[in-house]
C-alpha cells in the first residue's frame, strides 16, 4: 500500500489543543462489525458496550517531563526530547539546535555540565549524565516539562501534567501518554468494577519517536522506532482466561495493542520483557484483541494504519471521514472510537 492511501482531509480547528474539564465527556465513535454501523454516543456510555467478564487491557506507563532546555559549550540553544532512559547514567534523545550536536561536547541545563555527547545513531544521540548526586531521571523530573505533542503548538501548562497522564498511570518512562486511557476517569472506572468488567495492565513506555512522520512512499519500507514494553505471566493467564470462558479482549490504545502482538508472534500472549519495533498495517493477521479503544489519528500515520488494519481499511477510512463531516475532536486530547476486529481477513 501507499503512504496517501492513509491520507485525509483534516481541518486544523478540529486538533484538540487543550482537553474538555471532565475526561469521560468526550465522544465516542463505535465501529461496529456485525452491521457496520458507526453509533455516536458520550465516552461514558462506553460501560453499555462492556459485558461482565470482559477484560479491558491497559498501558499504565507514566509520562515523564521529557523535555528539556539547555545550552551548549558555545552558548547556542538546545532543546532535547528523550526517547528513553537506558539506566540511571545515559538516555537516547532527539535535539534540536543549530548546529549537530559534536560527540565529546556537554550540554548545560540549569547553569551545570550535564550531559555529555558519546554517541548518534539515526535521529537519536546518546547522553551521559555527568554529575553525582542523583539519577538521570530525578534530574529530568526536577528540570523537565511535559513534552505535548507538536501538533498540540503550544507549550505546557500547570494543568498539563495532570490531564496528559492516565488516572492509572504508574511506571515511569514514556514521553507520550497512552491516549486512549485519557478518556477513563473514576467514575466510568467504578461503574465497569460494578458491572464485573475484568481490568489488567501491561507496559509500553512510549518513545518520541512515535511522532516521527513516515518518510517513504511505499508503506512496507517504512522502519519503526523501537520502544520497551513489558507484560507479565498473570496478563497472559488473564487473557488465556478470559478468552478460555468466551469473553473479549479489549485493548485500551494503540500501544496496548502492539504490545500485546508483539508477546503474541508465537500464536498466543506469552509474558514479554524487552524491545519492539513491531509494524502493523493492512494484511496484518491479529490474534489478540477482540477491540480496540483509540483515539483519532494523524492522516498518514502507523498509528492509522494500525487502526486500519484492525477494524478494516475501508471501514476506518469511512470512519474518519464521518468523523470529520461530524467535527469529532482529534489527537491527544481528542475524541475516541470502540473498533470491533475485522474477522474477514482472520
Amino acid at each position: 500500500m501507499q503512504l496517501n492511501d492513509f491520507n485525509f482531509e483534516l481541518p486544523d480547528n478540529l486538533i484538540a489543543r487543550y482537553p474538555l474539564v471532565k475526561r469521560s465527556a468526550s465522544r465516542l465513535m463505535s465501529l461496529h462489525q456485525n452491521d457496520n454501523k458507526l453509533i455516536h454516543q458520550e465516552f461514558k456510555q462506553i460501560t453499555d458496550l462492556l459485558n461482565p467478564g470482559d477484560l479491558l487491557v491497559f498501558n499504565d506507563t507514566k509520562v515523564i517531563p521529557a523535555r528539556l532546555l539547555g545550552v551548549k559549550n558555545t552558548g547556542g540553544q538546545v532543546e532535547l526530547l528523550v526517547e528513553r532512559i537506558l539506566d540511571d547514567q545515559h538516555m537516547l534523545a532527539q535535539v534540536r539546535s543549530s548546529k549537530p550536536l559534536r560527540l565529546g561536547s556537554h550540554v548545560y541545563l540549569a547553569q551545570q555540565k550535564i550531559l555529555e555527547v558519546i554517541d548518534r545513531r539515526d535521529n537519536f544521540y546518546r547522553l551521559r549524565y555527568v554529575q553525582s548526586g542523583m539519577t538521570i531521571l530525578e534530574m529530568i523530573e526536577a528540570l523537565g516539562q511535559i513534552p505535548l505533542p507538536p501538533y498540540m503548538q503550544r507549550s505546557a501548562e500547570d494543568m498539563d501534567k495532570e490531564r496528559y497522564q492516565t488516572i492509572y498511570a504508574r511506571h515511569k518512562g514514556s514521553v507520550a501518554a497512552p491516549t486512549a486511557g485519557l478518556h477513563f476517569d473514576d467514575d466510568v472506572m467504578q461503574v465497569l468494577r460494578d458491572k464485573n468488567v475484568e481490568f489488567a495492565y501491561l507496559t509500553l513506555h512510549i518513545g518520541a519517536g512515535t511522532f516521527l512522520p513516515v518518510r517513504v512512499d511505499n508503506i512496507h519500507e517504512h522502519k519503526m522506532h523501537a520502544e520497551y514494553l513489558q507484560i507479565s505471566a498473570e496478563l497472559c493467564e488473564k487473557i488465556s482466561q478470559t478468552k478460555a470462558n468466551g469473553k473479549r479482549v479489549i485493548a485500551v490504545g494503540t500501544t496496548t495493542l502492539r504490545a500485546l502482538e508483539t508477546a503474541a508472534q508465537s500464536g498466543s500472549v506469552r509474558p514479554y520483557q524487552g524491545e519492539t519495533s513491531i509494524f502493523i498495517y493492512p494484511g496484518y493477521s491479529f490474534r489478540t484483541a477482540d477491540v480496540l479503544i483509540t483515539n483519532f489519528h494523524l492522516p498518514r500515520s502507523t498509528l492509522l494504519m494500525l487502526v486500519s488494519a484492525f477494524g478494516g481499511f475501508d471501514k476506518v477510512m469511512q470512519a474518519y471521514r464521518e468523523a470529520v463531516r461530524l467535527s469529532y475532536r482529534f489527537y491527544s486530547y481528542g475524541d475516541a472510537m470502540w473498533v470491533e476486529r475485522d474477522l474477514t481477513n482472520a
